[in-house]
């Protein structure tokens, strides 16, 4: 058993929303979030008034205690507003994924039985069409036949809703996961669950009222919402929020904005390390940059570095596990590749997906985690809480990692089939399902495949249906025509990127697709089309 080499913290009691603003009102004008294009700010005087303002216009709304307020939209100012005030009066948040399709919305409103949601008026017709059974859509921006949170604030405004009883094991947060298989399931994560991962992070971190970090990454990704509502507001920092990736305009943020620090993804640190864009800027204010939500390969995480002048740190986590488990604590470089240490109270095993024994030091092992931050389970789903959480309180992350001497995790692989790509999930079976449905597809497989700049994108391997052809000139099926059927039914994160033809897809006595044989396949497998 490894344990966290930070000493133990005392986790907090408070609920969320209180835990994340305690201090802000005497932080008087000190930014707590600014609108990286508009220059808008919202003081932590101004955010503690407006929770509190929106808590009681939802209170108004007739949102109770106990329900779900859904969130779908990209990064605003007004985003942590919105979940902040759900928390104070009582209610759970559910994250929704902005580039999530109607049918995918329809589907988390329905089991996660919201019954308000906020989102953008850009997204509204994507709403109209997945209808469900909300009582109220709201909008953080403005739009006509719809209440804004403006209004909300303005109906609660000098008379904040008095706390909802908010108890450490009640349900905080409410993000969509994969787990290691199977459709996306609800993640309770509870108020004691989030605050004790804020707490955990924002002691193995160093984050100051002086720094400055920048919101890129989606406050709908566990990571996103823990490590920058959280952690940033938590310590007093200043959030500089981006709506969506833009890389000119992340450059000029970056730059210009005497950003300190900034959490990407791996795709993001490609662009830093090989985009023309990025000669001639000045660095000089940033400190660091943390990324996570998918590996990055040690040698792209040097290429940034010699690029730029920063140092470029992973570390591990996954919705399960409000999101955080390992982190480089402070002060210390890790050796390249690692995804850092456990986090304080964080205790990890190494067992060998054969043998169900722990591995000899050194040796690689599927990751068990155990500590505050293990979530509570999989909303309605016993049998699958059950298979991912054990008796013991082991969560089994169905990632491959070793440890070293010293104590530094890599992780190595993943014992789960899903594909993380750019800190997206995407499921196989889900595009396999609709590879399937075109008539020219007698089978398909799809595994994730890491191109040259250690990036993970689905690869879909199709056997032709007779006379379909497959390869070849004037061939009736092409790769192309397979990729933009997948695209069309699919949210855009989700597409097959490259497709290869077989004549027949390598399976078990039992009829189970081997995975591991197209990923040993892909590694020698030609371009799109072969």
């Amino acid at each position: 058993m490894y344990r966290s080499p930070f000493q133990e913290i005392d986790l907090p009691s408070r609920p969320l929303d209180e835990y994340i603003l305690e201090g802000a009102s005497e932080r008087g004008d000190h930014p707590a979030l600014v609108d990286a294009a508009s220059g808008r700010t919202i003081t932590y005087a101004e955010l503690a008034e407006l929770v509190g303002s929106v808590a009681a216009g939802l209170a108004d709304a007739g949102l109770k205690p106990g329900e779900v307020l859904a969130v779908y939209a990209p990064n605003s100012l007004f985003y942590p507003v919105a979940c902040l005030a759900a928390a104070r009066a009582g209610a759970a948040v559910t994250l929704v994924n902005a580039l999530a399709t109607a049918k995918d919305l329809a589907r988390q409103l329905q089991d996660a039985e919201a019954r308000i949601l906020f989102t953008v008026s850009a997204l509204l017709p994507t709403v109209r069409e997945a209808g469900g059974t909300v009582r109220e859509v709201f909008v953080l921006d403005e739009a006509a036949d719809h209440r804004s949170i403006g209004d909300l604030a303005r109906s609660g405004a000098g008379r904040p809703a008095a706390d909802a009883p908010r108890r450490s094991a009640d349900t905080a947060l409410l993000p969509y996961s994969s787990g290691t298989s199977g459709a996306p399931k609800g993640v309770v994560l509870t108020h004691g669950n989030v605050t004790a991962n804020i707490a955990q992070m924002s002691h193995a971190l160093e984050v100051t009222p002086d720094h400055r970090v920048l919101a890129v990454l989606p406050f709908f990704h566990a990571y996103g919402f823990s490590t920058l509502i959280g952690v940033t507001l938590r310590s007093g920092a200043t959030l500089v929020v981006l709506p969506r990736f833009d890389l000119a305009g992340f450059l000029d943020v970056l730059t210009g904005q005497r950003i300190t620090h900034a959490l990407v993804a791996p795709p993001i640190a490609l662009a830093l390390a090989k985009h023309p864009l990025v000669e001639g800027r000045d660095f000089s204010s940033i400190r660091q940059l943390l990324s996570a939500a998918a590996p990055l390969k040690p040698e792209l995480a040097e290429m940034v570095h010699r690029r730029i002048g920063v140092p470029v740190v992973q570390a591990y986590g996954m919705t399960e596990l409000s999101p955080g488990a390992h982190v480089p604590p402070r002060g210390q470089t890790p050796p390249p590749g690692s995804v850092g240490k456990p986090l304080p109270s964080t205790e990890c095993r190494l067992v060998s997906p054969e043998s169900g024994l722990d591995v000899a030091p050194g040796a690689e092992g599927e990751l068990w985690i155990r500590g505050p931050q293990v979530m509570r389970g999989y909303l309605g789903r016993p049998t699958e809480t059950a298979e991912v959480v054990d008796e013991d309180g082991w969560l089994h992350t169905g990632d491959l990692a070793r440890v070293d001497e010293d104590g530094w995790f890599f992780i190595s692989d993943r014992v789960k089939e899903l594909i993380k790509y750019k800190g997206y999930q995407v499921l196989p079976g889900e595009l396999e399902a609709v590879l399937l449905t075109h008539p020219g597809v007698a089978d398909a497989a799809v595994v994730g495949v890491v191109d040259e700049d250690g990036m993970e994108t689905p690869r879909a391997y199709v056997v032709a249906a007779p006379g379909a052809g497959g390869s070849g000139a004037g061939a009736a099926l092409t790769a192309e025509a397979v990729m933009e059927y997948v695209a069309a039914r699919v949210a855009p994160y989700k597409k097959v990127r490259s497709v290869a033809f077989l004549d027949a897809l390598p399976r078990s006595n039992a009829g189970k697709i081997l995975r591991r044989e197209l990923r040993n396949l892909a590694a020698g497998a030609g371009p799109a089309g072969s």
